[in-house]
């Protein structure tokens, strides 16, 4: 059993938009729902769920992240969700680019002139409809 869980965690982290494991690049998954915020994590209040390490502001935000990590973690591996319904592909993100849709995070590319999110709300149902097909290839 520990060998299969040590397979998935693997997997997880060659398919989440992971650097060195870590998470949205440290932000706190729990505050852009609790605060509407993206707020940057403190690397002595992290928790590693299932081979991937989130960052936390506070200890309430963690605990509330270990109770329930699947309403915190951001879709689609935390890739960016226009990307992944128009193209299918795995696009980086700007951690503070992002919006919640039923309880649950989006995050976007937002660089060089280009804001994905601003795409994504034009036609968000047929993006996310797509996305979650595509993402579906790629997930665990």
């Amino acid at each position: 059993m520990l060998q299969s869980q040590t397979m998935e965690h693997r997997i997880r982290q060659e398919q989440f938009n992971v650097e060195d494991n870590l998470a949205i690049e440290g932000y706190d998954p729990v505050a852009y729902q609790t605060v509407h915020k993206a707020l940057v994590g403190k690397d002595n209040l992290s928790y590693t769920y299932q081979g991937v390490t989130y960052h936390f502001v506070t200890s309430a935000n963690k605990e509330l992240f270990v109770k329930n990590p699947g309403k915190f973690e951001p879709a689609y591996g935390g890739w960016c969700a226009y990307a992944m319904g128009a193209t299918g592909e795995k696009v980086s993100v700007d951690p503070e680019t992002f919006k919640i849709i039923d309880d649950k995070l989006y995050l976007f590319y937002n660089r060089f002139f280009i804001n994905t999110l601003n795409s994504w709300n034009k036609d968000q149902e047929d993006l996310k409809t797509q996305a979650d097909k595509n993402w579906n290839t790629y997930k665990p």
